[in-house]
């Protein structure tokens, strides 16, 4: 199922190969030098499947390190997820310094991690030219590839061009759209200025897209994408611009579809054995062998670092604001004001070995597939016995996420090195996005009732769906046995949908917070919590009074503070400023700083 990053090992190898040279006669003088990918041997059939796959293995970012932490490519942890109410850092307070300033507001065009996402995303840009340059060139050659295939090769190029670009977008306001040079003409790609938002063209590449893909993967691989991808990612760059009336054709088409399905158990989106399902649209892939891996990035910098799971680097780390948001009332249903939430019980700064009761509150199960917390069971790992499973609670918190780890069943199928590298895939888009971005546009419709209606798939799906089981009697850690009866739930789960009469799908503004919180239930802790806030216009409203209710958690958000006027986007990197002075423009926001 994940044979098309097994092609990246071969892509590599051709453009990377050492060429060994027998001859005796003067046609060696025309050789290429061993070990460059030429024209020749790029402008092929195998040479521009091969780039088109180098260009595919770009949407988890380069293979620098720093890509883990500032390209977060895909996953969007640290914009996304960080950079909002529902996560923190983690880690200890003074690793990964760069990521402070974001988590605070404070990020400056020097920081690394915006020149990192700036590079990620602008190599995958240069890969998906560089794939469609030789296209052309070999469709004007002795062996060029059959009409239809290098249709869809331009399409698959496209959507990669487009899905860099927007992910660039996601994290600077004002960025260049760097085309072909044949596009281009006599413009070199360095002087492009970001003289505005690029929407139009990232809409047109998607659009090529979408009309030239198969229904069907490409050549039967799940990792490439086909037209509803295309349509997934057309839709949600609408919905960034709250164009709903755009979005909706694009929505109702994968619906009606009928080629995708919600799956029965909400875990099985997350889990290493059920990828690539009838739910999935569109996945970054992953993959690993004795010998190597394709891991996403934000896989094992994300694992816990002590306890029996303990391979992994301790960041990324769930909020307590996150935990309460999933509690409901006693007919099950949501509680969509903050204001109306109670304070549950946590264990920071509760030792293991000391005594901590977890709360009995009514809690949506989707909680403990999310977050790892004390008294549960961690995805077969064992219980969670707390602080010493947590690699400093006072920096970030008593959680850590549960959504990018392995099982510990699954642990058979990661078999390169200790486990770090996972082989679990990122689901970029799935049919639980299609279905709540198309709640969204019937809720700006006052179409409240199709509204409910498709929330209520998705809770009826969390209703139905396995729970994590395992109910723990023992509220002390220091050693001894701990009394699990795995016969029952491990918490007070309950989840029940929106009736016909709700009060929550009563009025426009009200179904607009069960619409959003659902979403934010949803894919909590998938880097998209501060891009909603942003283009729903509340980030300002809703990150205020998380730094203050934090603030009084947690010491790290004292003294922090968000404007929705000037932190709303992230700094133009000050290095590539200065290497394209005259033509980059950097964000007002950030010119006196």
């Amino acid at each position: 199922m994940k044979k098309i990053f097994t092609k990246i090992f071969i892509a590599c190898m051709m453009v990377n190969s050492i060429v060994i040279l027998y001859s005796c006669s003067e046609d060696f003088l025309l050789k290429e030098p061993p070990g460059v990918a030429s024209g020749p041997v790029m402008e092929s059939p195998e040479g521009v499947e091969a780039l088109l796959i180098g260009a595919y293995s770009d949407l988890n970012g380069t293979s620098h390190y720093r890509s883990d932490f500032g390209g977060s490519m895909g996953s969007n942890w640290v914009y996304g997820s960080v950079a909002s109410d529902d996560c923190y850092k983690g880690s200890s307070s003074g690793d990964q310094n760069d990521c402070n300033p974001i988590e605070r507001y404070e990020t400056l065009p020097t920081n690394l991690y915006v020149a990192v996402r700036w590079g990620d995303c602008y190599d995958g840009v240069s890969r998906a030219n560089e794939t469609l340059e030789r296209l052309w060139a070999t469709q004007t050659g002795n062996r060029p590839i059959k009409d239809s295939r290098a249709k869809e090769i331009e399409a698959e190029a496209k959507f990669l061009r487009a899905w860099f670009h927007f992910e660039a977008s996601k994290v600077f306001e004002k960025i260049p759209y760097i085309k072909t040079k044949t596009e281009l003409g006599e413009t070199l790609p360095e002087n492009i200025p970001n003289s505005g938002p690029v929407w139009d063209e990232i809409e047109a590449d998607l659009q090529y897209a979408i009309d030239n893909l198969p229904e069907e993967h490409p050549l039967g691989e799940v990792g490439r994408a086909n037209k509803y991808a295309a349509m997934a990612v057309k839709a949600h760059v609408h919905m960034y611009q709250n164009e709903f009336d755009e979005a909706k054709p694009l929505l109702d088409n994968i619906i009606e579809s009928h080629q995708y399905e919600l799956v029965e158990n909400y875990y099985d989106n997350y889990n290493q054995a059920t990828e690539n399902n009838k739910e999935s649209i569109f996945e970054i892939q992953a993959s690993t062998s004795s010998t190597s891996h394709t891991r996403i990035k934000l896989a094992g910098v994300v694992f816990p670092q002590a306890g029996p799971a303990g391979i992994g680097w301790g960041f990324f780390q769930p909020s307590q604001d996150l935990f309460e948001a999933f509690q409901v009332t006693n007919d099950g249903l949501p509680i969509l004001d903050d204001e109306e939430r109670v304070p549950l019980e946590n264990d920071m700064g509760i030792a293991s070995s000391e005594e901590f009761i977890p709360t009995d509150h009514p809690l949506d199960p989707r909680v403990d597939w999310t977050i790892m917390r004390r008294g549960v069971d961690f995805l077969g790992w064992g219980i969670c016995e707390g602080a010493g499973w947590i690699r400093e609670q006072s920096n970030g918190g008593p959680y850590m996420t549960k959504k990018f780890m392995h099982t510990k069943e699954n642990a058979k199928l990661n078999v390169y090195g200790s486990g770090f590298n996972n082989g679990q895939n990122f689901r970029l888009y799935r049919l639980s996005h299609v279905l709540l971005w198309r709640a969204e546009v019937a809720v700006e419709e006052d179409d409240l009732s199709y509204a409910r209606e498709l929330v209520n798939q998705i809770r009826n799906r969390a209703r139905g769906s396995d729970v994590v089981m395992g109910r723990v009697s023992t509220y002390v850690f220091d050693g001894r046995p701990i009394e699990v009866d795995w016969s029952k739930p491990a918490a007070n789960y309950k989840i029940e949908p929106y009736p016909k009469n709700a009060d929550a799908f009563s009025s426009k503004e009200k179904a607009r917070k069960a619409v959003r919180l659902e979403q934010r239930l949803e894919f909590a802790t998938e880097g998209m919590r501060f891009y909603d806030l942003r283009r729903w216009g509340i980030d300002g409203e809703v990150l205020n009074n998380f730094i203050e209710k934090d603030s009084q958690f947690r010491s790290f958000m004292r003294g922090a503070t968000y404007d929705p006027e000037k932190d709303d986007y992230w700094p133009l990197p000050q290095s590539q400023l200065d290497l394209q002075k005259g033509v980059l423009q950097q964000d007002p926001a950030y010119e006196s700083k």
